[in-house]
């Protein structure tokens, strides 16, 4: 990763258009095609450097729910457990911590009703009755950028 790497990362995470050409300022910026760009960050994400460039919604704003999950997992069930977890579309983050709750996990859904479904479903699945989940009482948003 190189000094302009670095520029571009630091500037798509604020600074993307939503336009047909979101790159074409980042380029302009930095004195570069929006084709460097674009090819630049095709690199950093099979390089690992990044996951994804994409929208961060409020699931609030939506309308839906949003919770913290745990679960006690022995630890040969790691593995099995975290994949099937990993397999529902509202499950954003998916952690491991050495505490008697060792599986962390966020899941967004429409309801509280469905969170119900997708945590019952979980464990019907995995064989892992023990998951709790910690809906927030208020809400505390950093804003997260790496100067890099």
């Amino acid at each position: 990763m190189d000094e302009i790497d670095r520029k571009i990362l630091n500037m798509v995470q604020e600074e993307i258009s939503i336009c047909s050409h979101p790159f074409h300022g980042v380029a302009d910026t930095l004195g570069l095609s929006e084709t460097e760009v674009i090819e630049r960050l095709k690199r950093l994400k099979r390089e690992g450097i990044i996951r994804r460039i994409g929208a961060v919604l409020d699931p609030r704003s939506l309308g839906w729910v949003s919770t913290l999950c745990a679960a006690r997992v022995p630890d040969d069930m790691i593995d099995e457990f975290v994949s099937i977890v990993n397999q529902f579309s509202g499950v954003t983050h998916n952690y491991e911590r050495n505490a008697y709750y060792n599986i962390w996990f966020t899941l967004t859904a429409p309801s509280w009703e469905k969170v119900g479904e997708i945590l019952k479903d979980i464990s019907v699945r995995t064989g892992i009755q023990e998951i709790v989940h910690l809906p927030a009482r208020e809400i505390f948003k950093v804003k997260v950028q790496f100067d890099l």
